[in-house]
Formats: C-alpha cells, structure tokens, sequence
C-alpha cells in the first residue's frame, strides 16, 4: 500500500470531522485554512450554503511584520469582531484537518479573546 502524504491525510481527517460539523445561521461553522504563508477564515451557515463573514492575514489590519502566530491571532480577533457586527456569537469550530496546534490553535485563541463561544 502506497505511503500518503500530508495532503490527502488532511483531506481524509477532514472528511471525518465534517461528518459531525455542521454550521447553521444561529451558530455558523468557523472554518480555518492554512497555507504556508497566510491563514484564511470563515463563518459558514452549511444549510444555506452561505459564507456571513471573513478575514485574512492578506488583510490591511493585519501586520506584515508580525510573525504568523502573531498574524493568526489577529485574524481570530478581525473574524470575532466581524461575527459580533453580523450578531454571532456562538460557532462551531472545524479545523479543517490541521492539529489543533500552532498557528489554528493561536486563530481560535484570538476569537475566542475577542467573545466569540465555540
């Protein structure tokens, strides 16, 4: 049997996570992607197939300068303070198959600082 690799085990946990994860208006699922150098998120509503709220390293709040720990928990706090705007407050947390580890668990620190409930 052939060695997978990172890639299409992220893929394969993910699978499984999602089969438990669901988002809904009332609490959305924040979802997290992770590239080598920016960290993206979302609010997801999964029943209306329907993204209410984003945020980016690549944003203009985000420092360039910062390490991409420090960037991640800044896009946790951005995401929260969006979710505030549109009336959220509580999400599901899908961590897309990365460990909760690092740069994920520093985005989740950051939203949950900023008052978001997982």
């Amino acid at each position: 049997m052939p060695k997978s690799s990172k890639q299409e085990r992220r893929h394969r946990v993910h699978r499984g996570l999602r089969k438990d994860i669901n988002g809904t208006s009332a609490r959305p699922r924040l979802s997290v992607y992770r590239s080598n150098k920016h960290i993206y998120a979302q609010l997801i509503d999964d029943i209306a197939a329907h993204t209410m709220a984003a945020a980016s390293s690549r944003e203009d709040g985000v420092a360039e300068e910062d390490t991409r720990t420090e960037q991640s928990h800044a896009v946790g706090e951005l995401l929260a303070e969006r979710a505030q705007e549109e009336g959220i407050g509580q999400v599901v947390f899908d961590r897309s198959g990365y460990p909760y580890h690092g740069r994920v668990k520093a985005l989740a620190e950051g939203a949950r600082e900023a008052g978001l409930t997982f």
